[in-house]
Parts: structure tokens; C-alpha cells; sequence
């Protein structure tokens, strides 16, 4: 229920209101990804996609409560690999709910920009970056920490987080005005 209500909340201080699914692809732009049902244009910002995305629904929540929401309107650009809600919901139980409450807001934020590298990494950079590294590219996190960065098979980038959790990307290149996002199946940890 907190999830919720702190995603209308988005949906309220950004005004928005997410574009029927035919009228979406009706206005689809060759670059245009799907993400959570609906379209993700790139003539928009990483917030303004992020809140239509049904798949992101507590990551939305979660930004909210940390404040970021005006930092990732900025110009970037960013790089954010952004957990679905069925990776939030692998956290142990009461995860979330504990982390969106105030007094946790620097904990919060530090896991948050754990997901986000600064610059535009799109798959084919990522992919070329493991390849310099011999198999391992180690990128910098807004918060300070480390990812890495492997390739899991011919076409699939893994990113290991600091506690050796292993990610998966499931959507790449999500192309934004100010960055790119990458669905990933598990929240990250500094």
C-alpha cells in the first residue's frame, strides 16, 4: 500500500499521465523500447519513462523517497540499471517498506545510485569495455562503489555487485534524452 501511494505521488509531481498502450505505439519512434507494457521514447527523461513503466512501479517509489527525482531529471548524461518490481520482491520480506521509510532515505540512496553510472554506456560500450578488460570491465557507481561487468554467453551482460550478487540485464539500450536504462532481475547491492 506505502508502494503504492508513493508511486501516485510520482505520478502527481510530475503531472504525467502514461499514454494508453495503441496510442503509445502509435507515436513510436524507430528507437522507441517497450518496457512494463508501454512505450519508453527517447525524447523523454529517465523520470518521465521511468513512472510509465508498470515493471517499475517500486523503483519509481523508491526514487521518490530518496529524493532523487529531480537528479535523474537532470542532464546527465546517465546510465541507470534499473531493477523490475519482481527484483525488489526478492528481497528478504519488509525490505522495501523498511528502506522507504525516512530515517533510512541515506541508505536508500546510496542502493539507488549503486544502479546509476555517469555517462551514456549503451550495451555495445558495456560489451566493448568487457572485452578490453579481458572478460571483466569494473564501472564506477554514482555512489562510489563498483559493478562489474561479464558477459554470460555470446549476447548477455551479467553485473556482479560488490557482495558478489549477479544480475542479469533482460532490456538493454532503453535510450532516454538524458542516458540509458537497462532492466536488470536483481537489486544491486554496495
Amino acid at each position: 500500500m506505502k508502494k503504492q501511494l508513493l508511486s501516485l505521488a510520482f505520478v502527481a509531481l510530475l503531472g504525467g499521465a502514461s499514454a494508453t498502450t495503441a496510442s503509445a505505439q502509435a507515436k513510436m519512434t524507430p528507437n522507441t523500447v517497450m518496457v512494463g507494457g508501454m512505450a519508453m521514447y527517447p525524447n523523454k527523461n529517465i523520470v518521465e519513462n521511468a513512472v510509465n513503466s508498470k515493471d517499475h512501479t517500486t523503483l519509481v517509489a523508491a526514487v521518490t523517497a530518496a529524493g532523487l527525482v529531480e537528479t535523474l531529471q537532470g542532464k546527465g548524461p546517465f546510465t541507470v540499471f534499473a531493477p523490475t518490481n519482481a527484483a525488489f520482491n526478492a528481497l528478504p520480506a519488509g525490505t522495501v517498506e523498511t528502506l522507504v521509510k525516512p530515517e533510512n532515505k541515506a541508505t536508500l540512496t546510496k542502493i539507488l545510485t549503486y544502479h546509476v553510472v555517469a555517462g551514456n554506456m549503451t550495451a555495445e560500450k558495456i560489451m566493448a569495455a568487457i572485452k578490453a578488460g579481458k572478460g571483466t570491465a569494473t564501472l564506477k557507481t554514482v555512489s562510489g562503489g563498483t559493478l562489474k561487468a561479464m558477459m554470460n554467453g555470446p549476447k548477455n551482460v551479467v553485473l556482479q555487485d560488490e557482495k558478489g550478487n549477479v544480475s542479469s540485464i533482460s532490456t538493454y539500450d532503453v535510450m532516454q534524452s538524458n542516458g540509458v536504462i537497462h532492466v536488470i532481475d536483481k537489486v544491486l547491492m554496495p
